[in-house]
């Protein structure tokens, strides 16, 4: 068994192979075992079909040309001289067809056959040593008698051998005056022709197995190395390495849509999918780092100035500020963490209420205002914005807001406006949310509402975050059966519409 060593994850690559080849070289063998005993099967009755047909027709003519010759002797002609005509009879259709025949009277004692004519004395005396002491059974001769039978037996013991019996009955003058018998042993001659049938087809077999075998392994062994490489990768991919990626080569599986083929598409995705959550996770660990150390660097700084003086009593309330704003920055954080983890998790309970909408865009707003007012940021919409209410959970919705509004104020720059609408029809209330700026490029507009996933820095005015706001936003949109979307044109846009159903 071949075993590879990969980055140290030991691999048994043969194993899979090895059942398989087993498996399906078994199915080979069998089915040539079966239909090798179903061809001897098939010659064995054929050869029987045409041999007892062989028999039945020179039974008939022997049968035939005996009663001519009775019927001739009847009319006076010499007894001596129809024995020899129907022993000669019956050696020469014995020699052609390899078959004992003889002649029996009504009372199924032999009184004609082949050996007769080996001597003078068994002509005058019309027996002879090998049948003179065949005796045919009653049984037999009652049936034999009356019209053509075929059967297999040993007459009673008369015969060595298990044989075909064929037999015909000699009516002269409408009475049967005798029983033509013709017999063959089942060794005598089907033993040489199965056999002869059976070389044939094992030497093709034996051609055709080797050739299956050398397919089948071919077969089983392309078949099986994406397998092979999935588990080599699998096991990279459980210690953290996800750079391997299964590749197939052209020819028969790059040829068809097989179901091997999509599922090394749909691994080498996994792995993808895998490998960039991985870097989401890494960055994300970063971005979160960095973002309780930064506060938590400010917060310990200010208070330690505090206690030892360093920050004199005038300015106590102003860096106290600070630190109020760092811990309720923290407690967002902390907050969306919570909320993500909650509801991918299933935890999450939504607390459905009737509020306003339009009246929660202008508290956020007013949250705002101050940063609003310093960057000299417009706002539209809300002279047209009017009451309307759905029913949903108050502080996820006041979240989803608060996160669009919060990144429309960073993205906008200096002197450009935001604009908020809210509106519904007879399905859906719907809320957009549009800032000025240089917008998202068309290869991020897919990507803004991953986990983790973060925007070039270089666009923001405020560099700060991890990467959930609108992965949660649009987790808690689709918690309400709605959606969101967003849409931008470079250098002058990026708005954001969302929907939840009315209830």
């Amino acid at each position: 068994m071949g075993i590879k060593e990969v980055k140290g994850v030991t691999v048994r690559r043969s194993r899979l192979f090895k059942r398989f080849f087993v498996l399906t070289s078994s199915v080979v063998l069998i089915s040539f075992v079966f239909v090798g005993s179903a061809l001897l099967l098939l010659v064995s009755k054929f050869w029987m079909d045409e041999k007892l047909e062989l028999l039945q027709e020179n039974t008939v003519a022997v049968a035939q040309n005996t009663r001519d010759v009775l019927s001739s002797d009847y009319l006076g002609e010499s007894g001596r001289g129809s024995i020899i005509v129907i022993c000669n009879n019956l050696r020469q259709i014995s020699n052609a067809i390899d078959a004992d025949i003889f002649i029996a009277n009504v009372h199924g004692d032999v009184v004609y056959c082949k050996e007769i004519l080996q001597s003078d004395l068994a002509i005058y005396t019309g027996s002879c040593l090998v049948h003179s002491g065949y005796h045919i059974p009653a049984e037999t001769m009652s049936l034999a008698t009356e019209s053509i039978c075929v059967d297999t037996g040993t007459l009673d013991g008369a015969l060595s051998e298990l044989s075909f019996i064929v037999s015909a009955p000699v009516i002269v003058r409408g009475e049967t005056v005798a029983v033509v018998f013709m017999t063959q042993s089942f060794s005598n001659g089907l033993a040489p022709y199965v056999w002869a049938i059976f070389r044939i087809f094992l030497f093709a077999s034996l051609a055709v197995i080797l050739a299956s075998f050398i397919l089948t392994y071919i077969f089983v062994a392309r078949f099986t190395k994406p397998l092979r490489e999935m588990s080599v990768a699998a096991k990279q991919y459980a210690n953290g390495d996800f750079s391997n990626r299964i590749v197939v080569k052209k020819g028969y599986l790059a040829k068809q849509n097989d179901e091997v083929q999509e599922l090394v598409v749909a691994f080498n995705s996994m792995a993808q999918s895998l490998s960039t959550l991985e870097m989401s996770r890494r960055s994300f660990v970063a971005n979160v780092s960095h973002e309780l150390k930064t506060p938590m660097t400010t917060i310990g700084g200010f208070i330690d100035g505090i206690l030892d003086g360093t920050i004199s009593e005038d300015k106590h309330t102003q860096y106290l500020k600070v630190v109020s704003d760092e811990v309720k920055r923290l407690s967002r954080l902390v907050t969306g963490m919570l909320n993500m983890s909650k509801i991918e998790s299933g935890e999450y309970n939504l607390n459905m209420t009737s509020f306003d909408i339009s009246q929660m865009i202008i508290n956020t707003l007013l949250s705002f205002e101050q940063i609003i007012e310093s960057r000299g940021l417009e706002i539209r919409g809300l002279e047209t914005i009017s009451q309307n209410f759905v029913k949903a959970d108050t502080d996820m919705i006041n979240q989803v807001v608060y996160n669009l509004i919060d990144n429309a104020v960073k993205f906008t720059p200096d002197g450009g406006y935001i604009e908020v609408s809210s509106g519904a029809d007879s399905e859906k209330t719907i809320i957009k949310i549009r800032n000025s700026g240089k917008g998202i490029e068309p290869e991020e507009a897919d990507k803004i509402f991953e986990r983790f996933y973060k925007v070039d820095k270089s666009r923001s005015y405020d560099t700060k975050g991890a990467g959930m706001g609108l992965y949660i936003v649009k987790t808690i949109v689709e918690l309400h059966s709605g959606k969101i979307k967003a849409s931008s044109v470079p250098g002058e846009y990026t708005e954001f519409i969302f929907w939840i159903p009315k209830i």
